[in-house]
């Protein structure tokens, strides 16, 4: 699907949310990725097999652990 050089990380691969965006709607939350995966603005995942990958990394900068 990619025909980026070098080409980008495939949608198992650990670093898949470093493909190219094809496709962004901020106003829906959500982008589409040259991998295939649908990448949400809370880091959640959908992966092109229809896998769901939990949000992951916090998104608020100033959040505080207690």
């Amino acid at each position: 699907m990619c025909i980026h050089q070098p080409r980008c990380p495939h949608a198992d691969a650990p670093d898949r949310e470093a493909a190219h965006t094809v496709a962004s709607h901020p106003e829906q939350g959500w982008s589409l990725l040259c991998n295939g995966v649908v990448l949400f603005d809370d880091t959640g995942e959908l992966l092109p097999d229809g896998r769901v990958i939990a949000p992951h990394r916090p998104t608020d900068p100033f959040a505080v652990a207690a």
